[in-house]
Formats: C-alpha cells, structure tokens, sequence
C-alpha cells in the first residue's frame, strides 16, 4: 500500500533534459494565471478555436485538428476504437510501440506485430511483405514515429506511402516525443491519424493530447458500429464544426497556456524549429559517440531524444544523482529494467538549443570523469 509523500515548498528548481516534461517559458506558465471563465462562454470559443488553426496552420496540415485535455495516450486508445473494427498490424520496435499493441489487445482487437529488436528501426519493405502475405484485411497499421525508449526515428514516411497502396487501411502514427520538434508531412504521406502529448516537443506544461484526423479516418469512423466516445473523431470535430468548443470540460489553464506557446511556434516557423532541433541532435549524437556509443541502428537516430550506449561502464543512476545535485541539471536513465544502466537518454526537445545541451554535456563529462 502506498504512503502519503508530502509534498513540498522547497524543491531545487531544475532544468529538465529528460524525455517529457520538458522546460516551459515563463510567459507561458504565466498564461495559466488568468481568472478562471466557462467552458460554454464565447470566450471558450474565442480560445479553443484559435488554438486548434493555429495548431494546423504550424503543422501545415489541411486535416481536422482535435485537442483533448488528457495525453497522448488518449488517441492511443481512441484511434483503434475509431478506426479498427476487426484487424490491426502494429510495428513495434520499443516500449510505447509494444504498448500500442497492448492497447489493442485490451480493447478487443485482432493484433498481429512486426516485430523488431529494441534499437532497431521499422523498415517501410517489411510493411509491405507484412500485408502482402498476410491472410487478415488490416483496418489499420500503427508505428511510433519517435521511440523513445530507444532513441529511435521510423521513417513513417516512407511507411505512410507504402500503407496507402492498401486504400482500405488507415496509418496511425503515435508522434507524442517528436511532433513539433521533428518536420512530418502529415497530408503528403498518408497519415490518417496522428497524435502527440504537448508537454514535449511543443513545450507546454502537461494535460492536453493534440491529434491530427484526416477526412478518410473521419468517414471511415463514420461507418463503424463503436468509437471511442471520448475521442472519438465525429463527436470532437462535429462539436467544434457547431460550437466551436470541445465537448466535454477542458483544462481551460492549459489551453490558455497552449495560445501562447504557439504564438512563439509561429514566430519561429515549422521548418526553423526542426532545423534547432536536429542541430541539438547531432551535436548530441557527436558527443556521445566520442565518450560512448548510439544505442540506435545508424541512420534512424531520433531528432528529439538521444538514447546513449553507455559503453564506458559508468554509473547510470548515480550520474544522474550527482548532476542533479550539483548542476540542478536532471537527464533520464535507460527505460526499464532492460536498458535502466545500459544506457541513458538526453532530451533534446522545445526551447532548448545546443548551448543548453552543452551545458549539460559538460556536467556529464565532470561528474562522470570523462
């Protein structure tokens, strides 16, 4: 049984290099403090819809936009209950991608996987022989775009265009560590749904799941006997097509929140944003392979998250312990018991820069003797 932990008024405050939360402007904390107003006023109206147009005209996506207060794991769920009747093919290659599948199982679906070693990238020529040979119609096939356990990108890509060989399959893409923070074109690739958490790469505080629909996952929705009823696409976009709201209470705060993150989103620009990010990755990636080694396949390294072999041995946990003690600096451990020593992970996601990632580099290499 669980103890009550008290929480508090004296935490260090420390900058977070981790996989998610990840650091939030003042102004944008701020922007949560303002009197608290209904959720059916035209105030709401006001805020909802110039957030969810101004997500799309970011992401430079033409498909409906969906905000929910919850996580990403919320379109996890609801995109299989919406889009799959009978059959799923889950491309799994890490922890969040294996907990796809299990999503689906729970919900009732037939899962079949394509399995790959932790580490290693899903290929768009095995998507293709998986539903060339197999003797089950797929409503729909799932990839993680950016894996965080292991630190790797799937080219969802080049995997959206190969499903889309296949008209009466959807492509779901769970984008929670990397949308925002890494270019996806979401409409020139066959992306039917694609979703992510805004406490990562668009750097808000956490409670709020952003998914992107296109017009055939709509309609294929459409034609289903059961949908989520919470996410489900008809009942969120039908809503906002009348009132402009969501239809259920939001996190209003977060919302308020999310207006001003995205004015600063704009103000940088889509492709400005993922050129500081993939900046932060390859210095990151250098760094590490001149004191340690990528944990990736090579040439499928995340843009948001590096996963680090620690080939030299070190101590993960205590590592991590001491810069944040001394440094006030705080980077993750492998995930899980399977990788929790044999690598760590760096964060390099929303308003950090190379400087930022420096700062903590230099900490590793101090405290770990490098």
């Amino acid at each position: 049984m669980t103890e009550k932990r008290e929480y508090r008024d004296d935490y260090p405050e420390q900058t977070l290099y981790i996989p998610g939360p990840t650091e939030v402007r003042d102004d944008v904390i701020e922007a949560m403090c303002e009197p608290m107003f209904g959720h059916r006023m035209d105030r709401m109206t006001d805020l909802y819809t110039t957030i969810v147009e101004d997500t799309k005209e970011f992401l430079g996506t033409d498909n409906d936009v969906i905000i929910l207060t919850g996580s990403g794991t919320e379109f996890m769920e609801s995109s299989i209950l919406n889009l799959v009747d009978d059959n799923v093919l889950v491309t799994t290659c890490g922890s969040f991608s294996e907990r796809q599948a299990n999503v689906a199982e729970r919900v009732g679906k037939t899962v079949d996987t394509l399995e790959y070693d932790w580490g290693q990238a899903v290929k768009p020529e095995d998507v293709r022989e998986a539903l060339e040979e197999s003797d089950r119609e797929y409503d729909a096939v799932t990839c993680v775009m950016n894996e965080s356990s292991t630190g790797v990108r799937n080219p969802v890509e080049e995997i959206g265009d190969v499903v889309a060989e296949y008209p009466d399959t959807s492509f779901i893409v769970d984008a929670v560590s990397s949308l925002g923070g890494d270019f996806v074109d979401i409409d020139e690739h066959n992306i039917d749904v694609i979703f992510t958490s805004v406490q990562k790469a668009f750097a808000m505080p956490p409670g709020l799941g952003v998914c992107v629909v296109s017009d055939d996952a709509y309609e294929r929705e459409l034609e289903s006997d059961s949908a989520s009823w919470y996410g489900g696409f008809q009942r969120s976009l039908d809503y906002y097509d009348r009132k402009g709201q969501t239809h259920s209470t939001p996190a209003i705060p977060i919302m308020l929140a999310y207006r001003q993150q995205m004015k600063h989103m704009l103000q940088e620009g889509h492709d400005s944003r993922d050129q500081r990010h993939r900046e932060m990755a390859e210095y990151t990636r250098e760094w590490a392979r001149e004191h340690f080694d990528m944990f990736p396949e090579e040439g499928y390294e995340s843009q948001t998250v590096s996963c680090i072999e620690n080939t030299q041995g070190i101590d993960v946990a205590e590592t991590i312990d001491a810069v944040s003690e001394e440094y006030d600096f705080v980077f993750s451990d492998g995930y899980g018991s399977a990788l929790g020593e044999k690598t760590f992970r760096i964060g390099h996601m929303g308003e950090h820069d190379v400087e930022s990632i420096r700062a903590l580099t230099d900490a590793i290499e101090d405290v770990a003797d490098l």
